[in-house]
């Protein structure tokens, strides 16, 4: 069997970004293998999976020990998502190689990727106004904070919260997208006021069951390749733990940005933005957002170079 060690240090680099936030491991890691390592789709699709039923519980088993799990929200996302998921593979079967499917879905997705990177850059900008009047009821927390203090009660919504669940698991089943960025997208719109590592951590973890759905489907029904999945378990398991030790540790606002920039590196992806068009989109919105929240920092009172302030959200 074959060891690819370029495509290893390729899930490495991907892991780290899912542990830190949560998402992109099917949005940049499928695309990945597809684009730069001529994996057929649904080759990459099944061994992604198969290599996150691994790869998940090690980065949520992190989370979990600092508490930064919303473990209502686990149950009732799971309670959709488990049985869809493995419905998602069936239907990806009887559909072929659903190319024409995954193309809509990935359309869609990556609008609702960019809404997602457009919320968490409003959510940033009205928590530092909050820290600027000095509001006695801001969310934010104080610089320095840890990021294991105990979250803010949040008022489950079990109806819309197993819908959630249903479409990512179908979206998940099909094409091996959603367990992280479809799902973060709809829980940031549901649940506002989730801290943003709370959010990371009930993601991953929601996303276990329903990863193991979605392998167990593609194991049986699918093109699973074994030499794939041992070079992507061997960069994401420690890449997973790296980042998921930085979120539970790391301020929200840091997050959030980091967050933020995945979702629309992921977005670009969806929309078929070539490699080379796509860094360039990025640098220069990292160089724009910068300005941007250096002259709103100015503006508000505050001191303009602290662009990653320590804020929490």
């Amino acid at each position: 069997m074959h060891f690819d060690f370029t495509m290893a240090a390729g899930a490495l680099l991907v892991s780290v970004i899912v542990g830190l936030t949560g998402m992109g491991g099917g949005a940049l890691m499928t695309p990945m293998l597809t684009v730069l390592f001529g994996v057929p789709p649904l080759t990459a699709v099944s061994s992604d999976l198969v290599a996150a039923a691994i790869m998940k519980p090690v980065g949520s088993l992190v989370h979990l020990r600092h508490g930064t799990v919303n473990l209502r929200l686990v149950g009732w996302l799971c309670a959709g998502s488990v049985p869809s998921a493995f419905c998602g593979v069936l239907i990806a079967r009887a559909l072929g190689d659903g190319s024409g499917v995954q193309d809509v879905i990935g359309k869609a997705m990556g609008a609702a990727l960019l809404m997602a990177a457009a919320g968490l850059a409003i959510r940033g900008y009205l928590a530092m106004k909050d820290r600027a009047s000095n509001r006695a009821d801001r969310r934010t927390a104080a610089p320095g904070s840890p990021a294991s203090e105990p979250p803010p009660v949040i008022a489950v919504r079990p109806v819309p919260t197993v819908i959630v669940g249903v479409v990512g698991g179908l979206s998940v089943g099909m094409t091996s997208v959603g367990s992280g960025s479809l799902i973060i997208v709809t829980l940031l719109a549901l649940y506002p006021t989730l801290k943003a590592n709370h959010l990371v951590g009930t993601d991953l973890l929601q996303a276990v069951p329903l990863v193991w759905a979605a392998a167990l489907g593609h194991i049986l029904f699918g093109d699973f390749h074994l030499a794939v999945t041992v070079a992507l378990l061997a960069g994401s398991i420690p890449g997973v733990i790296i980042g998921s030790l930085i979120s539970a540790r790391a301020p929200g606002g840091l997050i959030r940005r980091v967050l933020a920039f995945v979702l629309l590196a992921s977005a670009l992806k969806m929309f078929g933005v070539g490699n080379a068009a796509m860094l360039w989109i990025l640098l220069a919105v990292l160089v724009g957002a910068a300005v941007v929240w250096m002259l709103l920092r100015a503006a508000h009172g505050l001191r303009p170079i602290e662009i990653f302030d320590r804020q929490r959200g």
